[in-house]
């Protein structure tokens, strides 16, 4: 087991653990946890989830970036989220839910701590603190997915193409990152030509660069200007749900 998934305690917190939820937990429980979690790397385009397969394994990214996809007659896709070490994926098979139902790829590659969802259930039934984490992360999770819904109904490409890359900046951490027309494509439920002008028209205002799936943001004041108020009503409730796990 790596740094990702290690234990090692500092004064003021966990030290050296980079999934931020396992280090919310008290010392005494992650220290119980440890042994089940594995570190595992994850590479671009890994599918760790398919909907209708049974879920083996929970994950908690740590430098990795996961999105979850909700897929339509086969091949019509949709992202109503991504989840990077703020959070985990997979926790919904202790609510009684065996099998996904979205299609979680990874977004970025990197590694993640991994562990059997037997042993996360087994834990979850004997563990207080496991289960205000769970309760918390999901209801975040759904008001996202809520407002990613409403955003990509009612809302113009370019519009919901900026908060994508804002929600992708914050999780990363990063005002550079490489997301391909095709993923884009694929997130926001469009043709690649639509992603084009969208990121074209992005990019005259001086507001990105991208090429060839690089994409710098050069303007964030500007980009948040352009993007509907859905990317500020997803990270409030992302930063209040991290906010009551992580205080």
């Amino acid at each position: 087991m790596n740094l990702s998934c290690s234990t090692n305690q500092g004064q003021g917190g966990q030290q050296g653990i980079g999934n931020r939820l396992l280090a919310s937990l008290p010392a005494d429980d992650l220290e119980h946890l440890s042994p089940l979690l594995d570190t595992v790397k994850v590479e671009v385009g890994d599918v760790l989830y398919e909907p209708g397969q049974a879920m083996r394994h929970i994950y908690f990214p740590a430098d990795s970036l996961i999105s979850l996809l909700a897929v339509a007659e086969g091949h019509m896709t949709l992202e109503i989220g991504s989840v990077g070490r703020e959070g985990m994926i997979g926790a919904s098979v202790a609510l009684g839910h065996d099998l996904a139902q979205v299609r979680a790829v990874v977004q970025r590659s990197g590694s993640a701590c991994r562990m059997e969802s037997a042993n996360f259930c087994a834990e979850f039934t004997k563990t207080e603190s496991l289960q205000r984490l769970l309760y918390r992360y999901t209801d975040t999770l759904l008001a996202q997915a809520i407002q990613i819904a409403v955003c990509s109904r009612f809302h113009v490409l370019e519009a919901r193409l900026a908060r994508s890359l804002l929600i992708t900046r914050d999780r990363l951490q990063s005002e550079k990152f490489h997301l391909t027309h095709e993923f884009l494509a694929h997130a926001l439920g469009v043709r690649r030509v639509g992603v084009t002008k969208a990121a074209s028209a992005l990019q005259h205002q001086k507001l990105i660069t991208y090429s060839r799936g690089n994409i710098e943001i050069l303007d964030s004041t500007g980009l948040e200007a352009v993007s509907c108020r859905c990317y500020k009503l997803v990270k409030d409730a992302g930063m209040t749900g991290m906010a009551n796990e992580f205080r």
